[in-house]
């Protein structure tokens, strides 16, 4: 399929894991794709180099962002889609609540939440004004389950969908729409992070018995972005394997 040709795609977090491929997806479905990350992305030769333009930048830094998706705009168009990736819990810093620090739950909110926002208030206006959109914003399963060691993490990704809702609602009537997307244990790197008790536990919660595929979350994150989806908006989806209902 080639339902993205002749779109522009803007994938923040991309060089590993569901960025990475949700990346990939998209240059296989014909779209051009726009890539920032704090790592470096794989060379532009495994991405595609006509249609990927990768940048090294930090997401919680404004004035980065700015000039990486005016370089987006003078190199590719217009920005058709955005996929809100970016984000991490705080890793080998977490803790149970009482034991936390107050400079890990900012470094939390603002890699996933504030990132977020600055680069939605970005792309909105320019969407809003052609009347077409989709931003597809990446919040987690351990905001719908209350993961333990996780509370930062959780706030911060339940802002995420309580932000998605919002501004579903403002731009819907502009022919722009906006989804969260929930996703369970992952094999990501991010994971090698996670404390071996939690992943035990999460593991040991979830019905189907298996860690997901980045490729799985790519494909549901396409999905929403794609003319299919034009009737959904506002929606938290939760790909979890039976972990948690919504």
């Amino acid at each position: 399929m080639q339902r993205f040709e002749g779109r522009v795609v803007v994938v923040t977090g991309g060089a590993h894991g569901i960025g990475r491929a949700t990346v990939q997806r998209f240059l296989d479905e014909g779209a051009r794709v726009a890539v920032i990350d704090l790592d470096s992305v794989e060379t532009p030769e495994t991405l595609d180099a006509k249609n990927c333009l990768t940048v090294r930048g930090d997401c919680t830094d404004m004035a980065t962002l700015e000039r990486f998706f005016a370089h987006v705009g003078a190199t590719f168009g217009e920005i058709d889609i955005l996929f809100n990736n970016v984000g991490q819990s705080g890793r080998e810093r977490t803790r149970q609540f009482v034991d936390s620090a107050e400079e890990v739950w900012r470094f939390v909110v603002e890699i996933n939440l504030l990132s977020t926002m600055r680069c939605s208030r970005i792309v909105a206006p320019a969407m809003q004004a052609r009347g077409r959109g989709r931003i597809v914003n990446m919040a987690s399963d351990a905001a719908l389950a209350g993961d333990v060691r996780l509370s930062d993490y959780a706030a911060a990704k339940m802002g995420i969908i309580g932000f998605t809702r919002s501004i579903a609602r403002e731009l819907a009537p502009h022919g722009v729409t906006v989804n969260a997307v929930c996703p369970g244990a992952v094999k990501t790197r991010a994971h090698e992070k996670i404390p071996p008790e939690n992943l035990k536990q999460i593991l040991a919660s979830t019905p189907v018995g298996f860690v997901a595929d980045p490729e799985e979350v790519a494909g549901l994150v396409a999905y929403l972005c794609s003319d299919e989806a034009r009737f959904i908006t506002g929606q938290t989806i939760a790909i979890n394997g039976g972990r948690s209902f919504l």
